[in-house]
């Protein structure tokens, strides 16, 4: 029968058999390359592993650093730069990389973290020195997608250092300061509030001008209705005196007649004038006699 002490000292070799299987075992995905490290430098031969899959290693002597192969983006803060034509304006630029040589990688920034504050610290730089060359017009509009390019050379330049490669380079806004943007926003409203009150002026002297003539056409046509209305008038007044004259030259006993009647409806309407007249007044001749002649004519 074996001892006790047998028994747990299998149990330990067991177990560190088992430990030291699982510590030489490890395992590369397909986004990720992989260091080999033996006392902290690659392992000749074999330092570099890109393919995926179960790999091994000898334990507690050899490490394994796991790097992304994967794009990766890189957002930096906003910064201020100063364009060629003195503007100042507040740029936010961010840029994808690759790693592209993990050994010089490792090498040169040991990790991501540290490969971020090297390429923030180059983008900042390129975009300080190429934006500093265009004016704020080019930046803007006119040259925005060259100027992004020229940087992107600029930091891969500089990134190859690193084991990377620069993608892309973007500018996501190029605005001009707050405290500058509010001054120019202020100074555009000025200038359309200027620019309303201008054209409201216009408006107005065309709506007197208008006005002006549309009551002088008033004025004119008036003048040319009242004169052919008085025209008119004066051709009739010429026509009834003609028929007037007429009448009387036919028979003047109906004339007197005619005026009588007029004279009749013209005196006795109703009003606050009172007339006091003998009933066998000249004027009520035709009311005592129907013919308005004296009783001499009357018989011849």
């Amino acid at each position: 029968m074996k001892s006790p002490l047998s028994a747990i000292v299998a149990i330990v070799i067991v177990l560190a058999v088992l430990v030291g299987l699982g510590s030489a075992m490890f395992t590369v995905s397909q986004t990720q390359h992989a260091l080999l490290l033996r006392f902290g430098e690659p392992v000749a031969g074999r330092g570099l592993i890109t393919e995926p899959g179960l790999h091994f290693k000898v334990p507690f002597v050899e490490t394994v650093v796991y790097l992304d192969s994967r794009i990766l983006d890189l957002e930096t803060n906003k910064q201020e730069v100063l364009a060629s034509d003195n503007n100042r304006i507040e740029v936010d630029a961010f840029l994808r990389y690759r790693m592209v040589d993990p050994l010089k990688f490792y090498q040169s920034v040991r990790s991501p973290e540290g490969a971020e504050q090297q390429l923030a610290s180059v983008l900042n730089s390129a975009v300080r020195r190429v934006l500093g060359e265009a004016n704020m017009t080019q930046i803007v509009r006119d040259q925005r997608a060259q100027l992004m390019v020229k940087i992107r050379d600029q930091v891969e330049n500089e990134a190859q250092k690193f084991g990377v490669s620069i993608k892309d380079v973007r500018i996501r806004r190029a605005d001009l300061p707050r405290q500058i943007s509010e001054k120019v926003f202020s100074r555009m409203q000025t200038e359309r509030q200027r620019e309303a009150a201008e054209f409201r002026a216009q408006g107005n002297e065309q709506a007197q001008r208008i006005t002006s003539k549309a009551d002088r056409d008033v004025v004119v046509l008036r003048a040319q209705a009242q004169q052919e209305a008085d025209t008119i008038r004066g051709e009739g007044e010429a026509e009834r005196n003609r028929i007037f004259a007429e009448t009387y030259g036919r028979d003047p006993q109906f004339f007197a007649f005619w005026r009588s009647m007029q004279a009749y409806e013209t005196g006795l309407k109703s009003s606050n004038t009172r007339l006091i007249l003998s009933p066998t007044s000249e004027f009520f001749r035709y009311f005592n006699k129907p013919t308005g002649l004296p009783a001499a004519e009357v018989a011849h």
